[in-house]
């Protein structure tokens, strides 16, 4: 049987219309949210499809043949539906930073993302067009008609994209200039944009050998008090969600019993594990920060072994995110390492053993690291063990559409009174050394997350527009009994000051006492409580 022939032409032209009309629901939506629908308004944004369709046309005009069409188109649908899905369910964006957190999910964060709604995005949407498409035929012209055919569709879709924003000056140079976000929702072309610059970025970070700082780190001889300092890294923990901070879940029931100092007013780097965890452990502050300054320059991790600090990651997330690549790494997702586990291995579980790590070590300063899951999304469910569902009713599903904005609160408000206890049995630890070291625990989360204010779930939106329960994270401090070196209540007066991770890598030097030119007080938490007191 002879398949009828389909023209390029025709194909271009249906593909960027079913581009607008269904991949694009959730762009039409917050354009609808800044143009509420009326007379004017809906000649407006229907002269937006328009443009879209336009620009589309254009686009795949220039790459798709008679032998480039169906591998590009194919692959389009396919990876455009599940980037609607994605948009449609969670509102997220996807620039670079979220190509760079995809790369880094691990296999159970990704199934953690499944779910029969993503598969019928991809079926609908991806397949059953991507099928079509396969099964087309395409004719062969000559190359002169080829072009004249081309042109007679490329031109009329300049033309019709001209008048349409010529037609709306106005409207549409207030768009562009006051709504620059709205691009960050165009689909298939955000994410083309965000790869694009992501795989930049990969070129500029392969430069050569990492560059050395703090070459003169040194911890002085006559500091003969032995510090040990465990670092908690947090997942997705918003500072609003702590009752340490007002919250009025009672979600931190163990940690208001010690002399807890929390700080109310600290703020991330970035709003993704990829971007925010490097950043916390570079030198660089958030304005200067860059991916390929980070994986080209040492970073605090570094500092503290040339000093001579006996140092330990433990990983119960998906990875360091490249921090943890020249120092001792355990990783303990995994059951065979991991004591704790049920439907997934419990940050409680970075516990077993560590004592024996100290041990191991009867001099020196000891800096342990410890990156929890904390409340990694959107399944919250998973991310605490049965014994910890305090808060009622819960969703009980990875699809936040599906549960009511209680049931999602009280999964995650669990999530935190597991973080509470885990960071308790820290606490716990630090005391049994209390007589041998000067002890302290320092948690700060990554990043926050987005529980459906303003329709926006989970995090990774771009920092400039990102909202505050992103970027406003929970970050406190206990010190043991011995410790000298910090006044506790000279840092209660400071924790309403303004922070950021911006702070972390010269308070970490400052807690080891690390001697070194590239020291800054100034950025120091506890230098700056010292100066104030």
């Amino acid at each position: 049987m002879n398949r009828s022939t389909v023209s390029l032409e025709k194909t271009i032209v249906y593909t960027a219309v079913s581009f607008t009309a269904f991949y694009n629901l959730t762009f039409f939506a917050n354009v609808l949210q800044v143009y509420p629908l009326s007379l004017q308004n809906g000649a407006f944004v229907f002269s937006i499809a328009i443009v879209l369709t336009c620009v589309f046309v254009v686009l795949l005009s220039l790459i798709c043949y008679r032998f480039t069409l169906k591998p590009v188109v194919i692959t389009l649908f396919l990876v455009t539906s599940v980037s609607a899905y994605f948009m449609d369910s969670y509102h997220v964006m996807i620039d670079a930073g979220m190509i760079q957190n995809i790369l880094m999910t691990d296999t159970k964060e990704v199934l953690d993302l499944l779910s029969v709604k993503l598969l019928l995005y991809f079926l609908l949407l991806g397949v059953v067009p991507a099928f079509l498409i396969r099964r087309s035929s395409f004719g062969k012209l000559p190359l002169g008609s080829a072009v004249v055919t081309r042109m007679k569709l490329v031109i009329p879709a300049l033309a019709i994209s001209a008048a349409s924003i010529f037609a709306f000056g106005s409207q549409y140079a207030s768009f562009i200039r006051e709504h620059k976000p709205l691009r960050y929702y165009t689909n298939p072309t955000s994410y083309i944009y965000a790869v694009s610059k992501f795989v930049n970025g990969l070129a500029e970070n392969d430069a050569g050998p990492v560059k050395a700082i703090a070459e003169d780190a040194r911890i002085a001889v006559e500091n003969v008090h032995r510090e040990l300092i465990i670092f908690v890294l947090g997942e997705t923990a918003r500072y609003d969600r702590f009752s340490l901070n007002g919250y009025s879940h009672e979600t931190n029931p163990l940690l208001k019993r010690e002399n807890i100092i929390s700080f109310s007013n600290f703020w991330s780097c970035g709003t993704s594990t990829a971007v925010s965890v490097p950043c916390m452990f570079s030198i660089y502050e958030r304005a200067e920060y860059s991916d390929s300054k980070a994986q080209s320059v040492e970073n605090i991790l570094d500092v503290l072994i040339k000093s001579g600090v006996h140092l330990l990651w433990r990983d119960n997330n998906s990875s360091s995110k490249g921090v943890a690549l020249r120092v001792p790494y355990e990783s303990y997702k995994s059951a065979d390492v991991n004591p704790i586990c049920d439907i997934e291995c419990r940050d409680e579980g970075m516990l077993d053993g560590l004592q024996a790590f100290i041990d191991k070590h009867p001099t020196g300063d000891i800096f342990i690291v410890l990156h929890q899951m904390g409340n990694h999304g959107p399944a919250y469910y998973k991310r605490y063990p049965p014994a910890f569902e305090k808060f009622t009713p819960t969703c009980k599903t990875n699809q936040l559409e599906e549960c009511s904005k209680q049931e999602i609160d009280n999964a995650y408000d669990n999530a935190i009174l597991y973080t509470d206890y885990f960071l308790s049995k820290v606490i716990t630890l630090l005391k049994s050394n209390d007589s041998r070291f000067e002890t302290g625990l320092f948690y700060v989360s990554d990043h926050g997350e987005s529980l459906g204010e303003g329709g926006l779930w989970l995090h990774g939106l771009p920092y400039a527009i990102a909202p505050e329960n992103q970027r406003h994270v929970p970050a406190i401090m206990w010190f043991g009994a011995n410790n000298d070196d910090v006044n506790a209540d000279a840092l209660r007066r400071i924790s309403g000051y303004s922070f950021s991770h911006d702070n972390l890598f010269h308070t970490i030097m400052g807690l080891l006492e690390v001697e070194s030119s590239i020291y800054r007080s100034d950025m120091d938490i506890i230098r700056i409580s010292n100066s104030i007191e």
